[in-house]
């Protein structure tokens, strides 16, 4: 079976598909983007193309050649950086809580205060009052207080420069509906019926301009659906697999 690399959504790194890798019988690789995890932040100015080719290197260095490659919010971002960059390299595309569009100007003016306010007072407390409310589904939020407890301890140990990093990366991504239309790789689009910060109508604008996508909408959970929902995503997955290896 083809390997599946997955990227973590921004503030986490890839702990949190620790619930999908158990989930899930096939290759399966979730490996931390620069600033998150146990990795290192450069100095290079920020982009997403510089994970995207953090994520090809590692490639390289373990011997993968072509992979699904896929990504959960700012992950599905990297993911499609990178098959702008290294189209060759990819097999199937899995677009997990995402958009392709580019953020509005006002949203790139916030991105890049709560960045500066995270440097300047080296603290997470930006993300734990604007990005951490929005980040699970109402029925999560309601229902499910240790999935809520797990988040938050994930968004407060982000690292603020790696966070920072990230935001102003975001704030200049482009729009990529382009780069999806270019694929004809087999792909896969998940949302939550819950996300309000890639609704399904972002799922739905990104299906079509796939070529072919299966199209995932799992009820009662929100924008994390592998960190609230990772059976349903995990069989998403595999079927993708399948239709690559098919």
């Amino acid at each position: 079976m083809t390997t599946l690399v997955l990227l973590h959504a921004f503030p986490l790194n890839a702990t949190m598909y620790e619930a999908v890798h158990a989930e899930f019988a096939g290759d399966l690789v979730t490996p931390d983007l620069p600033g998150f995890g146990d990795v290192r932040l450069g100095d290079a100015e920020p982009s997403l193309d510089v994970y995207a080719d953090h994520v090809a290197r590692q490639l390289d260095a373990a011997g993968s050649d072509r992979v699904v490659i896929g990504g959960t919010s700012m992950g599905g971002y990297v993911a499609m950086a990178f098959c702008r960059r290294h189209a060759d390299r990819v097999a199937g595309l899995a677009l997990i809580d995402t958009k392709a569009s580019a953020d509005p100007e006002t949203a790139a003016v916030g991105r890049r205060a709560m960045a500066t306010e995270m440097v300047e007072g080296q603290t997470t407390q930006p993300l734990l009052d604007n990005v951490f409310p929005k980040l699970l589904g109402a029925t999560t939020t309601r229902e499910r207080p240790d999935v809520v407890q797990q988040v938050r301890e994930w968004v407060a140990g982000a690292d603020p420069d790696g966070a920072a990093y990230a935001q102003r990366a975001m704030a200049v991504r482009p729009d990529s509906l382009q780069t999806l239309a270019a694929l004809t790789v087999p792909s896969l689009v998940v949302v939550g019926e819950e996300d309000v910060l890639s609704p399904p109508t972002d799922a739905a604008t990104m299906a079509s301009a796939l070529h072919g996508a299966v199209v995932v909408e799992i009820p009662r959970v929100g924008h994390l659906t592998p960190v609230e929902a990772p059976r349903y995503v995990a069989e998403a997955l595999t079927e993708l697999l399948q239709r690559v290896d098919g």
